[in-house]
């Protein structure tokens, strides 16, 4: 097995065994990986080369479509303000990332870039707490008897 077949078999059984905060965690690390990418394509003198657009704009289309991932998981209904809140600032990011893309401006993506790592931080602590443990787990931690 080749390095990136043994590569693509890790990253499937990572989300397969996945818990739900912790996907939600793997699709902001997506996003944030895809801006950078798009963030690294520009020059010193925060320019694109003709020959690197096509490559900013699928990494910046990737991004996008991952935080309307996000969107369509969030329950409205059991969220409540925070789902709300949580909608509010993907509809920005992805209007941010949509000007970004047109109008090559760097300093939307490294905006945008840098609250997809705060919001990946807080989901980190939430994937990884006991209230999102499986049950099994849970009753370990609190010497449930299963």
């Amino acid at each position: 097995m080749s390095y990136q077949n043994a590569y693509t078999a890790y990253q499937r059984t990572n989300v397969n065994t996945a818990s739900q905060g912790r996907l939600v965690v793997l699709l902001y690390e997506g996003a944030i990986k895809h801006i950078n990418a798009a963030i690294n394509l520009f020059n010193e003198n925060d320019k694109i080369k003709a020959s690197d657009i096509e490559q900013f704009g699928i990494h910046i289309q990737k991004a996008q479509a991952i935080i309307t991932e996000l969107q369509v998981t969030l329950d409205m209904e059991k969220g409540k303000d925070i789902a709300r809140n949580l909608m509010s600032l993907y509809l920005y990011f992805n209007e941010e990332l949509m000007d970004a893309n047109i109008n090559h401006n760097k300093t939307k993506l490294q905006f945008v870039v840098k609250m997809l790592n705060e919001l990946a931080e807080s989901w980190r602590i939430i994937a990884n707490s006991t209230a999102n443990a499986p049950a099994a787990k849970v009753q370990n931690a609190l010497n449930i008897v299963g």
